[in-house]
Protein backbone atom coordinates (compact mmCIF):
# COMPACT_ATOMS: atom_id res chain seq x y z
CA UNK A 1 0.00 0.00 0.00
CA UNK A 2 1.30 3.46 -0.92
CA UNK A 3 2.53 5.72 1.87
CA UNK A 4 0.72 9.07 2.25
CA UNK A 5 1.55 12.09 4.40
CA UNK A 6 -0.62 12.74 7.45
CA UNK A 7 -3.50 15.20 7.35
CA UNK A 8 -1.45 17.62 9.44
CA UNK A 9 1.54 17.35 7.10
CA UNK A 10 -0.68 18.00 4.08
CA UNK A 11 -2.33 20.98 5.78
CA UNK A 12 0.99 22.48 6.90
CA UNK A 13 2.41 22.19 3.38
CA UNK A 14 -0.57 23.88 1.75
CA UNK A 15 -0.43 27.34 0.21
CA UNK A 16 -2.83 29.64 2.00
CA UNK A 17 -4.12 32.73 0.25
CA UNK A 18 -4.69 35.87 2.34
CA UNK A 19 -8.23 35.75 3.65
CA UNK A 20 -9.07 38.98 1.77
CA UNK A 21 -8.48 37.15 -1.52
CA UNK A 22 -10.74 34.31 -0.47
CA UNK A 23 -13.41 36.84 0.46
CA UNK A 24 -13.01 38.67 -2.84
CA UNK A 25 -13.71 35.45 -4.78
CA UNK A 26 -17.32 35.57 -3.51
CA UNK A 27 -17.63 39.39 -3.53
CA UNK A 28 -17.08 39.99 0.17
CA UNK A 29 -15.51 43.41 0.64
CA UNK A 30 -12.54 44.01 2.94
CA UNK A 31 -14.78 46.26 5.01
CA UNK A 32 -17.06 43.28 5.59
CA UNK A 33 -14.34 41.32 7.39
CA UNK A 34 -13.04 41.14 10.94
CA UNK A 35 -9.65 39.51 10.46
CA UNK A 36 -8.16 36.92 12.79
CA UNK A 37 -4.62 36.93 11.44
CA UNK A 38 -3.97 36.42 7.73
CA UNK A 39 -5.93 33.22 7.14
CA UNK A 40 -9.28 33.50 8.93
CA UNK A 41 -11.92 36.15 9.52
CA UNK A 42 -15.44 36.80 10.67
CA UNK A 43 -18.14 38.38 8.52
CA UNK A 44 -19.59 41.60 9.89
CA UNK A 45 -23.32 41.64 10.55
CA UNK A 46 -23.86 44.80 8.52
CA UNK A 47 -22.27 43.18 5.46
CA UNK A 48 -24.63 40.20 5.84
CA UNK A 49 -27.56 42.64 5.97
CA UNK A 50 -26.30 44.38 2.81
CA UNK A 51 -26.59 41.21 0.66
CA UNK A 52 -30.03 40.15 1.88
CA UNK A 53 -31.62 40.85 -1.51
CA UNK A 54 -29.15 38.73 -3.49
CA UNK A 55 -30.59 35.72 -5.29
CA UNK A 56 -30.06 32.39 -3.52
CA UNK A 57 -27.77 29.73 -4.93
CA UNK A 58 -28.41 25.98 -4.92
CA UNK A 59 -28.27 24.16 -1.56
CA UNK A 60 -26.65 20.69 -1.51
CA UNK A 61 -26.76 18.47 1.58
CA UNK A 62 -24.09 15.82 2.14
CA UNK A 63 -25.17 12.93 4.36
CA UNK A 64 -24.14 9.28 4.69
CA UNK A 65 -25.10 5.67 5.26
CA UNK A 66 -25.20 4.43 8.86
CA UNK A 67 -21.72 5.06 10.35
CA UNK A 68 -19.31 2.16 10.89
CA UNK A 69 -15.83 1.84 12.45
CA UNK A 70 -14.56 1.59 8.85
CA UNK A 71 -15.48 5.25 8.28
CA UNK A 72 -17.44 7.02 5.57
CA UNK A 73 -15.70 10.42 5.24
CA UNK A 74 -18.70 12.72 5.09
CA UNK A 75 -16.79 15.93 5.84
CA UNK A 76 -13.93 14.92 3.55
CA UNK A 77 -16.45 14.29 0.75
CA UNK A 78 -18.15 17.64 1.42
CA UNK A 79 -14.83 19.46 1.06
CA UNK A 80 -13.90 17.39 -1.99
CA UNK A 81 -17.26 18.17 -3.60
CA UNK A 82 -16.95 21.93 -3.21
CA UNK A 83 -13.39 21.77 -4.58
CA UNK A 84 -14.73 19.62 -7.41
CA UNK A 85 -17.45 22.16 -8.20
CA UNK A 86 -14.88 24.95 -8.29
CA UNK A 87 -12.57 22.74 -10.40
CA UNK A 88 -15.26 22.45 -13.10
CA UNK A 89 -15.77 26.23 -13.10
CA UNK A 90 -18.67 26.65 -10.68
CA UNK A 91 -18.88 29.37 -8.04
CA UNK A 92 -19.23 27.28 -4.89
CA UNK A 93 -18.55 27.38 -1.18
CA UNK A 94 -18.95 25.08 1.79
CA UNK A 95 -20.64 25.46 5.19
CA UNK A 96 -19.41 23.17 7.98
CA UNK A 97 -19.65 22.83 11.74
CA UNK A 98 -16.77 23.85 13.98
CA UNK A 99 -15.07 20.95 15.80
CA UNK A 100 -15.15 20.49 19.56
CA UNK A 101 -11.97 20.33 21.62
CA UNK A 102 -13.15 17.18 23.40
CA UNK A 103 -12.85 14.76 20.46
CA UNK A 104 -9.58 16.40 19.32
CA UNK A 105 -7.91 15.32 22.57
CA UNK A 106 -9.95 12.12 22.87
CA UNK A 107 -10.32 9.63 20.05
CA UNK A 108 -12.64 10.81 17.26
CA UNK A 109 -10.35 13.38 15.68
CA UNK A 110 -11.12 16.71 14.10
CA UNK A 111 -13.73 18.00 11.70
CA UNK A 112 -11.80 19.70 8.91
CA UNK A 113 -11.77 16.87 6.37
CA UNK A 114 -8.80 14.71 5.46
CA UNK A 115 -6.17 13.90 2.87
CA UNK A 116 -6.27 16.41 0.01
CA UNK A 117 -9.82 17.49 0.86
CA UNK A 118 -9.37 19.66 3.94
CA UNK A 119 -10.28 23.06 5.31
CA UNK A 120 -7.37 25.14 6.61
CA UNK A 121 -5.79 26.40 8.88
CA UNK A 122 -6.42 22.91 10.25
CA UNK A 123 -4.73 23.27 13.64
CA UNK A 124 -6.46 26.58 14.42
CA UNK A 125 -9.85 25.21 13.36
CA UNK A 126 -9.49 22.13 15.56
CA UNK A 127 -8.24 24.05 18.61
CA UNK A 128 -9.39 27.53 19.71
CA UNK A 129 -10.26 28.88 16.22
CA UNK A 130 -11.98 32.27 16.71
CA UNK A 131 -13.22 31.54 20.24
CA UNK A 132 -16.87 30.80 19.40
CA UNK A 133 -17.11 27.71 21.60
CA UNK A 134 -15.53 29.53 24.53
CA UNK A 135 -18.15 32.27 24.15
CA UNK A 136 -20.96 29.72 24.00
CA UNK A 137 -19.61 27.93 27.09
CA UNK A 138 -19.38 31.22 29.00
CA UNK A 139 -22.91 32.18 27.93
CA UNK A 140 -24.29 28.83 29.06
CA UNK A 141 -22.52 29.00 32.43
CA UNK A 142 -23.67 32.58 33.00
CA UNK A 143 -27.23 31.25 32.90
CA UNK A 144 -26.25 28.48 35.34
CA UNK A 145 -24.82 31.06 37.73
CA UNK A 146 -27.91 33.27 37.47
CA UNK A 147 -30.19 30.33 38.31
CA UNK A 148 -28.27 29.48 41.49
CA UNK A 149 -27.93 33.15 42.40
CA UNK A 150 -31.68 33.68 42.07
CA UNK A 151 -32.38 30.78 44.42
CA UNK A 152 -29.75 32.07 46.88
CA UNK A 153 -31.35 35.53 47.03
CA UNK A 154 -34.95 34.77 48.13
CA UNK A 155 -36.05 32.73 45.05
CA UNK A 156 -38.92 35.01 43.96
CA UNK A 157 -39.78 32.70 41.05
CA UNK A 158 -40.20 29.79 43.46
CA UNK A 159 -37.78 27.60 41.45
CA UNK A 160 -37.65 24.05 42.76
CA UNK A 161 -33.93 23.10 43.13
CA UNK A 162 -34.91 19.47 42.50
CA UNK A 163 -36.42 20.38 39.13
CA UNK A 164 -33.60 22.45 37.62
CA UNK A 165 -32.85 20.99 34.18
CA UNK A 166 -29.99 23.35 33.26
CA UNK A 167 -26.51 21.95 33.88
CA UNK A 168 -23.09 23.52 33.29
CA UNK A 169 -20.80 22.88 30.32
CA UNK A 170 -17.12 22.61 29.44
CA UNK A 171 -15.55 21.96 26.02
CA UNK A 172 -13.55 18.96 27.13
CA UNK A 173 -14.26 15.26 27.70
CA UNK A 174 -14.30 14.85 31.49
CA UNK A 175 -16.33 11.94 32.84
CA UNK A 176 -15.75 13.05 36.47
CA UNK A 177 -18.04 16.02 35.87
CA UNK A 178 -21.04 14.07 34.59
CA UNK A 179 -22.70 14.06 38.00
CA UNK A 180 -21.77 16.58 40.68
CA UNK A 181 -23.10 18.12 43.86
CA UNK A 182 -22.80 21.91 43.97
CA UNK A 183 -23.52 24.53 46.61
CA UNK A 184 -21.59 22.81 49.40
CA UNK A 185 -19.72 24.69 52.11
CA UNK A 186 -22.42 26.51 54.05
CA UNK A 187 -25.17 29.07 53.50
CA UNK A 188 -22.87 31.57 51.79
CA UNK A 189 -22.15 29.15 48.97
CA UNK A 190 -25.64 28.64 47.61
CA UNK A 191 -28.16 25.81 47.91
CA UNK A 192 -26.72 22.27 47.85
CA UNK A 193 -28.16 20.33 44.93
CA UNK A 194 -27.32 17.59 42.48
CA UNK A 195 -26.28 18.68 38.99
CA UNK A 196 -23.66 17.92 36.36
CA UNK A 197 -21.74 19.04 33.28
CA UNK A 198 -22.36 18.45 29.57
CA UNK A 199 -19.82 19.03 26.82
CA UNK A 200 -20.30 22.49 25.25
CA UNK A 201 -21.63 21.15 21.95
CA UNK A 202 -24.54 19.58 23.88
CA UNK A 203 -25.63 22.97 25.26
CA UNK A 204 -29.02 24.27 24.18
CA UNK A 205 -27.27 27.63 23.74
CA UNK A 206 -25.34 25.94 20.90
CA UNK A 207 -28.55 24.64 19.32
CA UNK A 208 -30.17 28.07 19.63
CA UNK A 209 -27.04 29.75 18.23
CA UNK A 210 -27.23 27.56 15.13
CA UNK A 211 -30.96 27.98 14.50
CA UNK A 212 -31.31 31.74 15.05
CA UNK A 213 -31.90 33.80 11.90
CA UNK A 214 -30.46 37.05 13.32
CA UNK A 215 -29.32 38.60 16.60
CA UNK A 216 -32.88 39.55 17.62
CA UNK A 217 -34.08 36.00 17.02
CA UNK A 218 -31.09 34.75 19.01
CA UNK A 219 -32.10 36.81 22.05
CA UNK A 220 -35.74 35.75 21.76
CA UNK A 221 -34.78 32.07 21.64
CA UNK A 222 -32.39 32.44 24.59
CA UNK A 223 -35.16 34.08 26.59
CA UNK A 224 -37.50 31.17 25.83
CA UNK A 225 -35.12 28.49 27.17
CA UNK A 226 -36.78 26.53 29.99
CA UNK A 227 -34.21 26.09 32.78
CA UNK A 228 -36.36 24.22 35.27
CA UNK A 229 -39.70 24.18 37.01
CA UNK A 230 -41.34 25.83 40.01
CA UNK A 231 -42.54 23.92 43.04
CA UNK A 232 -45.98 23.87 41.39
CA UNK A 233 -44.35 22.31 38.27
CA UNK A 234 -44.62 25.38 36.02
CA UNK A 235 -41.80 26.00 33.50
CA UNK A 236 -39.26 28.75 34.29
CA UNK A 237 -37.67 30.54 31.33
CA UNK A 238 -34.34 32.34 31.03
CA UNK A 239 -36.08 35.67 30.34
CA UNK A 240 -37.78 35.45 33.76
CA UNK A 241 -34.27 35.57 35.23
CA UNK A 242 -33.49 38.58 32.99
CA UNK A 243 -30.65 36.54 31.51
CA UNK A 244 -31.34 36.90 27.78
CA UNK A 245 -29.75 40.33 27.29
CA UNK A 246 -26.41 39.55 28.93
CA UNK A 247 -26.15 36.15 27.24
CA UNK A 248 -26.80 37.69 23.82
CA UNK A 249 -24.13 40.31 24.53
CA UNK A 250 -21.62 37.52 25.21
CA UNK A 251 -22.53 35.90 21.87
CA UNK A 252 -22.67 39.03 19.68
CA UNK A 253 -19.24 38.61 18.08
CA UNK A 254 -19.33 34.80 18.00
CA UNK A 255 -22.62 34.96 16.08
CA UNK A 256 -20.80 36.35 13.03
CA UNK A 257 -19.81 33.49 10.63
CA UNK A 258 -16.16 32.40 10.29
CA UNK A 259 -14.52 32.49 6.86
CA UNK A 260 -11.61 30.17 6.03
CA UNK A 261 -10.51 28.24 2.90
CA UNK A 262 -10.05 24.75 1.51
CA UNK A 263 -6.66 23.35 0.47
CA UNK A 264 -7.53 24.52 -3.05
CA UNK A 265 -8.22 28.05 -1.79
CA UNK A 266 -12.00 27.93 -2.10
CA UNK A 267 -14.19 29.77 0.45
CA UNK A 268 -15.55 27.96 3.51
CA UNK A 269 -17.78 29.02 6.38
CA UNK A 270 -17.27 27.09 9.63
CA UNK A 271 -19.74 28.20 12.26
CA UNK A 272 -21.38 26.51 15.23
CA UNK A 273 -21.44 22.81 16.01
CA UNK A 274 -24.44 21.36 17.90
CA UNK A 275 -24.31 17.80 19.17
CA UNK A 276 -25.62 15.55 16.41
CA UNK A 277 -27.64 13.39 18.78
CA UNK A 278 -29.56 15.57 21.22
CA UNK A 279 -29.63 18.46 18.74
CA UNK A 280 -29.81 18.88 14.97
CA UNK A 281 -26.08 18.48 14.21
CA UNK A 282 -25.82 21.17 11.52
CA UNK A 283 -23.83 24.39 11.10
CA UNK A 284 -25.54 27.72 11.75
CA UNK A 285 -28.54 28.90 9.77
CA UNK A 286 -27.01 32.34 9.44
CA UNK A 287 -23.85 31.02 7.76
CA UNK A 288 -25.85 28.77 5.41
CA UNK A 289 -28.19 31.57 4.38
CA UNK A 290 -25.28 33.98 3.94
CA UNK A 291 -23.41 31.50 1.74
CA UNK A 292 -26.50 31.09 -0.46
CA UNK A 293 -26.39 34.84 -1.12
CA UNK A 294 -22.70 34.67 -2.12
CA UNK A 295 -22.29 31.48 -4.19
CA UNK A 296 -24.16 29.62 -6.91
CA UNK A 297 -23.72 26.29 -5.09
CA UNK A 298 -23.51 25.78 -1.33
CA UNK A 299 -22.44 22.43 0.11
CA UNK A 300 -23.30 21.62 3.71
CA UNK A 301 -23.53 18.48 5.85
CA UNK A 302 -25.48 17.01 8.73
CA UNK A 303 -24.18 14.73 11.48
CA UNK A 304 -24.31 10.93 11.44
CA UNK A 305 -26.21 8.91 8.82
CA UNK A 306 -29.21 10.10 6.84
CA UNK A 307 -31.68 8.53 9.30
CA UNK A 308 -30.50 10.97 11.98
CA UNK A 309 -28.54 13.81 10.35
CA UNK A 310 -30.51 14.33 7.15
CA UNK A 311 -33.85 13.80 8.90
CA UNK A 312 -33.02 16.51 11.45
CA UNK A 313 -31.61 18.80 8.75
CA UNK A 314 -34.93 18.54 6.91
CA UNK A 315 -37.39 18.37 9.80
CA UNK A 316 -35.70 20.84 12.16
CA UNK A 317 -33.22 23.13 10.39
CA UNK A 318 -35.15 23.51 7.13
CA UNK A 319 -38.54 23.62 8.86
CA UNK A 320 -37.41 26.41 11.21
CA UNK A 321 -35.38 28.44 8.69
CA UNK A 322 -37.27 28.10 5.43
CA UNK A 323 -34.26 26.52 3.69
CA UNK A 324 -35.06 24.20 0.78
CA UNK A 325 -32.34 21.80 -0.44
CA UNK A 326 -31.88 21.17 -4.17
CA UNK A 327 -29.91 17.91 -3.99
CA UNK A 328 -28.55 15.36 -1.54
CA UNK A 329 -25.26 13.47 -1.74
CA UNK A 330 -25.30 10.15 0.13
CA UNK A 331 -21.75 9.10 1.06
CA UNK A 332 -20.60 5.52 1.47
CA UNK A 333 -17.36 3.59 1.34
CA UNK A 334 -16.83 0.09 0.01
CA UNK A 335 -15.36 -0.86 3.40
CA UNK A 336 -18.42 0.41 5.30
CA UNK A 337 -20.78 -1.43 2.97
CA UNK A 338 -18.82 -4.63 3.58
CA UNK A 339 -19.21 -4.11 7.35
CA UNK A 340 -22.96 -3.71 6.89
CA UNK A 341 -22.74 -6.92 4.88
CA UNK A 342 -21.35 -8.78 7.89
CA UNK A 343 -17.57 -8.57 7.38
CA UNK A 344 -15.29 -7.91 10.38
CA UNK A 345 -13.12 -4.80 10.36
CA UNK A 346 -9.85 -6.75 10.11
CA UNK A 347 -11.07 -8.48 6.90
CA UNK A 348 -12.18 -5.39 4.98
CA UNK A 349 -9.08 -5.08 2.77
CA UNK A 350 -9.97 -8.25 0.83
CA UNK A 351 -12.27 -8.08 -2.19
CA UNK A 352 -15.76 -9.31 -1.33
CA UNK A 353 -18.45 -8.38 -3.82
CA UNK A 354 -21.10 -10.48 -2.06
CA UNK A 355 -20.57 -8.58 1.20
CA UNK A 356 -20.75 -5.26 -0.65
CA UNK A 357 -24.07 -6.26 -2.19
CA UNK A 358 -25.43 -7.39 1.18
CA UNK A 359 -24.34 -4.09 2.75
CA UNK A 360 -26.04 -2.11 -0.01
CA UNK A 361 -29.33 -2.86 1.76
CA UNK A 362 -28.33 -0.15 4.24
CA UNK A 363 -27.62 2.25 1.39
CA UNK A 364 -30.94 1.37 -0.24
CA UNK A 365 -32.90 2.19 2.92
CA UNK A 366 -31.22 5.60 3.16
CA UNK A 367 -31.96 6.34 -0.51
CA UNK A 368 -35.59 5.38 0.09
CA UNK A 369 -35.76 7.62 3.17
CA UNK A 370 -34.33 10.66 1.40
CA UNK A 371 -36.95 10.20 -1.32
CA UNK A 372 -39.67 10.74 1.28
CA UNK A 373 -38.52 14.37 1.57
CA UNK A 374 -38.81 14.95 -2.19
CA UNK A 375 -35.13 15.77 -2.77
CA UNK A 376 -33.11 14.05 -5.55
CA UNK A 377 -30.09 12.04 -4.38
CA UNK A 378 -26.66 11.11 -5.78
CA UNK A 379 -24.60 8.32 -4.20
CA UNK A 380 -20.90 9.12 -3.70
CA UNK A 381 -18.43 6.31 -3.04
CA UNK A 382 -15.51 7.80 -1.16
CA UNK A 383 -12.68 5.92 -2.91
CA UNK A 384 -10.12 3.99 -0.88
CA UNK A 385 -6.88 2.32 -1.96
CA UNK A 386 -8.12 -1.23 -1.21
CA UNK A 387 -11.31 -0.83 -3.28
CA UNK A 388 -11.54 -2.96 -6.38
CA UNK A 389 -13.09 -2.41 -9.81
CA UNK A 390 -15.57 -5.26 -9.28
CA UNK A 391 -16.73 -3.82 -5.96
CA UNK A 392 -17.23 -0.38 -7.50
CA UNK A 393 -19.12 -1.83 -10.47
CA UNK A 394 -21.38 -3.79 -8.12
CA UNK A 395 -22.33 -0.62 -6.22
CA UNK A 396 -22.87 1.38 -9.41
CA UNK A 397 -25.11 -1.38 -10.81
CA UNK A 398 -27.05 -1.62 -7.55
CA UNK A 399 -27.69 2.14 -7.56
CA UNK A 400 -28.71 2.07 -11.22
CA UNK A 401 -31.40 -0.46 -10.33
CA UNK A 402 -32.60 1.94 -7.63
CA UNK A 403 -32.84 4.70 -10.23
CA UNK A 404 -30.05 6.86 -8.77
CA UNK A 405 -26.62 7.81 -10.04
CA UNK A 406 -23.49 6.60 -8.23
CA UNK A 407 -20.13 8.30 -8.70
CA UNK A 408 -16.74 7.12 -7.46
CA UNK A 409 -14.90 10.10 -5.98
CA UNK A 410 -11.13 10.18 -5.31
CA UNK A 411 -11.00 13.55 -3.53
CA UNK A 412 -9.02 12.22 -0.54
CA UNK A 413 -6.11 11.41 -2.87
CA UNK A 414 -6.64 13.91 -5.72
CA UNK A 415 -8.62 16.81 -4.26
CA UNK A 416 -11.10 18.65 -6.47
CA UNK A 417 -9.95 16.94 -9.65
CA UNK A 418 -10.76 13.56 -8.10
CA UNK A 419 -14.29 14.78 -7.28
CA UNK A 420 -14.98 16.40 -10.66
CA UNK A 421 -17.30 13.65 -11.97
CA UNK A 422 -19.29 13.75 -8.74
CA UNK A 423 -19.44 17.54 -8.99
CA UNK A 424 -20.72 17.41 -12.59
CA UNK A 425 -23.56 15.08 -11.59
CA UNK A 426 -24.49 17.06 -8.47
CA UNK A 427 -24.55 20.36 -10.36
CA UNK A 428 -26.72 18.82 -13.08
CA UNK A 429 -29.27 17.55 -10.58
CA UNK A 430 -29.27 20.79 -8.54
CA UNK A 431 -29.77 22.82 -11.72
CA UNK A 432 -32.65 20.60 -12.87
CA UNK A 433 -34.95 22.21 -10.27
CA UNK A 434 -36.43 18.76 -9.69
CA UNK A 435 -36.47 19.03 -5.90
CA UNK A 436 -39.94 19.04 -4.36
CA UNK A 437 -38.82 19.38 -0.77
CA UNK A 438 -41.26 18.69 2.03
CA UNK A 439 -40.90 17.86 5.70
CA UNK A 440 -41.79 14.36 6.86
CA UNK A 441 -44.69 15.32 9.13
CA UNK A 442 -46.94 18.25 9.99
CA UNK A 443 -46.61 20.41 13.12
CA UNK A 444 -50.19 19.56 14.07
CA UNK A 445 -49.44 15.90 14.84
CA UNK A 446 -49.05 15.11 18.53
CA UNK A 447 -45.52 14.59 19.87
CA UNK A 448 -46.22 10.87 20.27
CA UNK A 449 -47.52 10.60 16.69
CA UNK A 450 -44.47 12.45 15.32
CA UNK A 451 -42.14 10.10 17.17
CA UNK A 452 -43.98 7.04 15.92
CA UNK A 453 -44.05 8.39 12.37
CA UNK A 454 -40.27 8.87 12.28
CA UNK A 455 -39.66 5.45 13.85
CA UNK A 456 -41.88 3.67 11.36
CA UNK A 457 -41.09 5.64 8.21
CA UNK A 458 -37.36 6.29 8.67
CA UNK A 459 -36.16 3.46 10.95
CA UNK A 460 -38.47 0.73 9.60
CA UNK A 461 -39.76 0.07 13.12
CA UNK A 462 -43.00 -1.72 13.93
CA UNK A 463 -43.84 0.57 16.85
CA UNK A 464 -42.52 2.73 19.69
CA UNK A 465 -42.68 1.77 23.36
CA UNK A 466 -42.77 3.90 26.50
CA UNK A 467 -43.80 3.46 30.12
CA UNK A 468 -46.40 5.60 31.87
CA UNK A 469 -43.79 8.07 33.16
CA UNK A 470 -42.55 8.85 29.65
CA UNK A 471 -46.09 9.06 28.25
CA UNK A 472 -46.86 11.58 30.99
CA UNK A 473 -43.80 13.59 29.89
CA UNK A 474 -45.24 13.81 26.38
CA UNK A 475 -48.58 14.95 27.79
CA UNK A 476 -46.97 17.50 30.14
CA UNK A 477 -45.09 19.10 27.23
CA UNK A 478 -48.26 19.37 25.19
CA UNK A 479 -50.16 20.80 28.15
CA UNK A 480 -47.40 23.40 28.56
CA UNK A 481 -47.84 24.51 24.93
CA UNK A 482 -44.95 22.71 23.21
CA UNK A 483 -46.99 20.16 21.25
CA UNK A 484 -46.36 21.67 17.81
CA UNK A 485 -42.58 21.45 18.09
CA UNK A 486 -40.72 19.01 15.85
CA UNK A 487 -39.04 16.07 17.53
CA UNK A 488 -35.30 15.47 17.70
CA UNK A 489 -34.61 11.74 17.94
CA UNK A 490 -31.64 10.76 20.12
CA UNK A 491 -30.54 7.19 19.52
CA UNK A 492 -27.53 5.19 18.40
CA UNK A 493 -26.19 6.34 15.03
CA UNK A 494 -24.88 2.89 14.13
CA UNK A 495 -28.20 1.22 13.33
CA UNK A 496 -31.73 1.92 12.17
CA UNK A 497 -32.70 0.18 15.41
CA UNK A 498 -31.66 1.11 18.94
CA UNK A 499 -29.18 -1.78 18.99
CA UNK A 500 -25.81 -0.47 17.71
CA UNK A 501 -24.75 -4.00 16.73
CA UNK A 502 -27.75 -4.53 14.43
CA UNK A 503 -26.30 -3.36 11.11
CA UNK A 504 -27.64 -3.44 7.57
CA UNK A 505 -31.32 -2.51 7.22
CA UNK A 506 -33.28 -4.13 10.07
CA UNK A 507 -37.05 -3.76 10.10
CA UNK A 508 -39.99 -4.70 12.29
CA UNK A 509 -38.18 -3.77 15.50
CA UNK A 510 -39.57 -1.71 18.37
CA UNK A 511 -38.08 1.60 19.48
CA UNK A 512 -38.14 2.11 23.28
CA UNK A 513 -38.42 5.71 24.52
CA UNK A 514 -36.44 6.27 27.73
CA UNK A 515 -37.15 9.96 28.38
CA UNK A 516 -38.22 13.21 26.75
CA UNK A 517 -36.33 16.51 27.06
CA UNK A 518 -37.52 19.99 26.17
CA UNK A 519 -35.41 22.45 24.17
CA UNK A 520 -37.79 25.40 24.23
CA UNK A 521 -35.32 27.96 22.89
CA UNK A 522 -34.31 25.74 19.98
CA UNK A 523 -38.00 24.87 19.59
CA UNK A 524 -37.78 21.10 19.45
CA UNK A 525 -38.40 18.15 21.79
CA UNK A 526 -35.62 15.59 22.27
CA UNK A 527 -36.87 12.00 22.35
CA UNK A 528 -34.22 9.82 23.99
CA UNK A 529 -34.04 6.18 22.88
CA UNK A 530 -31.44 4.30 24.93
CA UNK A 531 -28.46 5.72 26.77
CA UNK A 532 -27.22 9.04 25.37
CA UNK A 533 -23.89 10.40 26.61
CA UNK A 534 -23.74 14.23 26.78
CA UNK A 535 -20.39 14.27 28.59
CA UNK A 536 -17.99 11.80 26.96
CA UNK A 537 -14.90 10.46 28.68
CA UNK A 538 -11.37 10.09 27.38
CA UNK A 539 -10.19 6.70 26.10
CA UNK A 540 -7.47 4.65 27.78
CA UNK A 541 -4.90 6.26 25.48
CA UNK A 542 -6.21 9.75 24.66
CA UNK A 543 -5.01 11.58 21.56
CA UNK A 544 -3.76 14.33 23.88
CA UNK A 545 -0.78 12.12 24.77
CA UNK A 546 0.58 12.47 21.21
CA UNK A 547 0.02 16.21 20.77
CA UNK A 548 2.73 18.79 21.44
CA UNK A 549 5.16 21.27 19.87
CA UNK A 550 8.12 20.43 17.63
CA UNK A 551 11.54 22.14 17.52
CA UNK A 552 10.09 24.94 15.36
CA UNK A 553 7.32 25.56 17.92
CA UNK A 554 4.72 24.13 15.53
CA UNK A 555 1.93 21.84 16.74
CA UNK A 556 2.56 18.15 16.07
CA UNK A 557 0.56 14.97 16.61
CA UNK A 558 -2.82 16.51 15.73
CA UNK A 559 -4.11 13.91 13.23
Amino acid sequence: MASYPSDLEIANAAYKKPIEEIAESVNISKKGLIKFGEDKAKLKSDFIDSISNNEDGKLILVTAISPTPAGEGKTTTSVGLVDGLCHIGKKAMICLREPSLGPCFGMKGGAAGGGYAQVIPMTDINLHFTGDFHAIGAAHNLLSALIDNHIHWDNELNIDPRRITWKRVVDMNDRSLRDITCGLGGTGNGIPRQSGFDITVASEIMAVFCLASDIEDLQKRIGNIVVGYTKSNEPVRAKQLKADGAITALLKDAFQPNLVQTLENNPAFMHGGPFANIAHGCNSVISTKTALKLADYVVTEAGFGADLGAEKFFDIKCRKSGLSPDAVVLVATTKALKMHGGIKKEDLASENVNAVMAGCKNLEKHVENIGKFGVPVVVAINDYVTDTYKEHEAIISFCKNLGVQCKISSHWEKGGEGASQLAEEVAKIADSNSSEFKTLYQDSLSLWEKTKYVAQNIYGAKDILADKKVRNQFKKLEDDGFGEYPICMAKTQYSFSTDPLLMGAPSGHEVPIREVRLSAGAEFVVVVCGEIMTMPGLPRTPAAESIGLDAENEIKGLF
